[in-house]
């Protein structure tokens, strides 16, 4: 039996990671105590880390608390453009060896990583608590994503080893093999600092291509932690680096380097293009076409139709909005909904939005915490003095209580098409208000945006839903439920225009990206 289909008689069916229910005593007691363990290492000093090769640099990089932004979670180096090149130079030199290895030894170790996880659950939870401000749930569904990314990937892989059979001519045996494609920049967001990470990296290690990981300089210890996991779990230490510091010094540097085969970002929509630019060049001695996937955010609109159960329609609204403070690219930030239920639907929001609790993420209680560092408070709230002036304010309009980068839940109604804050990204806890005179107006002023990754629709109408299968542009739709939440498997994730390259993560064609077929045909008569 062929070793890849070992392995494969092995593995069950993938199913989700299930969520830890923190209102049980004892799993809030065990958080509480990861929580405690995490803020012990609070302070401690990080190495690069460069095909095995620890490195450090004269300047430093702090990474805070944006709960309590006096606590310093992790002191890191700030690589500089030759730790960049010898990333890349490193990762290149030991590409052949990492693909000549079998699929099933690198799903194995990718399989191990989620072991890993799970083991170590409460302990990365705490990590994401108190770097990147998330709720305990927030967090825990970003752990859990984790672990779904691996165990997904490892058994896309497998498929991927074992091709569906081609036509066979007369005379001929025809196949095709899927080989990767040499080194790959890693660059993961701040706001799935584990989850988006992980699933890019395992996805391009799996594949059998090397990588170098530029994680951003908000959340830098979660990645110094996940190169330890990938460490125990058996990558070898050659197959991977992490460089932190500044993009502008390190990041074209790696995305430009001649042996730099492909970058896979996820984050703002000026950053995803200025790499693509840089990518399309090619420098004295690169071979290839550089392969860029993308994944760069969204204006996402949840339309609320008149032919809808009101009570759940603004509960999607309001924790599509406000779960993990509005920092999610698949956010709603526009609610467009129908002018006979308007006021209505404004009056239930507002009563629900006033319910939300804020302050400190390590505190269970609290459904959101702050916003990431004081540059995005800042822009926040000036987006918060536009749509003041460009619409009425319903609940929220200021900065939270409290050391940490507090902004209060706000919702502003009555939004013009071309408001600024119905057009930019905003990343906030932020929610524009538009009204449609029907469901085609709704559709019309949803689609009216440069970006397109996620959308719903909560409508009791069969034919109104149909309707936005069809015309509600977007990557991913969501009907009768919020538009946050991707699971992977389940809800292939990514979107289109300005929102990215469609790159469908934790979907069953995300790892096409990450190979290229070689098709073969041997005459045997």
């Amino acid at each position: 039996m062929p070793v890849v289909a070992t392995i494969a008689t092995k593995l069950a069916p993938f199913v989700n990671e299930p969520y830890t229910d923190f209102n049980q005593p004892d799993k809030a007691q065990a958080m509480r105590s990861a929580l405690a363990k995490v803020r012990s290492e609070f302070g401690k000093e990080y190495d690069l880390f460069i095909a095995g090769d620890r490195r450090r640099s004269s300047q430093k990089l702090e990474s805070l608390n944006p709960s309590r932004p006096s606590e310093v979670v992790g002191i890191h180096q700030k690589a500089s453009a030759q730790d960049a090149n010898d990333a890349i130079e490193k990762a290149y030199a030991y590409f052949q060896t990492w693909a000549d290895r079998p699929f099933e030894q690198r799903a194995e170790c990718i399989l191990r990583i989620a072991e890993i996880f799970r083991e170590r659950k409460y302990e990365f939870d705490a990590w994401l608590v108190l770097e990147s401000g998330k709720t305990w749930a927030e967090a825990e569904a970003d752990v859990s994503e984790a672990i779904d990314f691996c165990e997904y990937y490892a058994r896309q892989a497998l498929k991927l080893a074992k091709p569906d059979p081609l036509v066979q001519l007369a005379g001929e045996r025809d196949e095709i093999s899927y080989l990767p494609l040499g080194v790959g920049v890693i660059i993961p967001p701040w706001n799935f600092p584990l989850a988006i990470m992980v699933g890019m990296t395992t996805a391009a290690l799996v594949t059998g291509n090397t990588v170098v990981i530029k994680p951003s300089s908000d959340t830098p210890t979660i990645a110094a932690k996940f190169a330890e996991v990938m460490l125990e779990a058996g990558v070898p230490p050659q197959a991977f680096s992490l460089v932190t510091g500044s993009g502008g010094v390190i990041g074209d540097t790696l995305v430009a380097h001649p042996k730099t085969r492909f970058v896979s970002f996820t984050g703002s929509r000026d950053v995803g293009l200025h790499i693509n630019e840089l990518a399309a060049k090619t420098p004295k001695g690169q071979l290839w076409i550089k392969r860029v996937i993308a994944e760069m955010g969204g204006k996402d609109a949840i339309i609320v139709d008149r032919e809808t159960n009101l009570e759940q329609a603004a509960l999607g609204v309001l924790y599509s909005a406000f779960g993990y403070q509005g920092q999610k690219c698949s956010a709603c930030s526009r609610a467009i909904v129908d002018e006979a239920i308007y006021d209505e639907f404004l009056d239930t929001l507002k009563t629900k939005v006033e319910t939300l609790s804020l302050g400190p993420s390590d505190d269970l209680k609290n459904y959101m915490g702050p916003v990431i560092n004081a540059r995005a408070k800042e822009s926040i709230l000036d987006y918060i003095e536009a749509g003041k002036k460009e619409g009425r304010l319903i609940a929220g309009g200021e900065a939270g209580p409290g050391e940490g980068y507090f902004v209060k839940p706000t919702v502003i109604a009555d939004i013009g098409p071309k408001a600024r804050i119905f057009q930019e990204e905003i990343f906030g806890p932020v929610l524009a208000v538009a009204k449609a005179k029907d469901f085609d107006h709704a559709l019309e002023l949803a689609n009216d945006s440069e970006y397109g990754l996620t959308g719903a629709v909560f409508t009791d109408n069969p034919d109104k839903a149909d309707k936005a299968r069809k015309r509600f542009f977007v990557g991913n739709l969501y009907i009768n439920r919020k538009c946050t939440g991707a699971m992977v498997g389940a809800h292939p994730f990514g979107g289109f225009n300005m929102s990215g390259t469609d790159s469908k993560a934790g979907g069953p064609d995300y790892l096409l990206q990450f190979v290229q077929a070689k098709s073969i045909a041997e005459k045997i008569s």
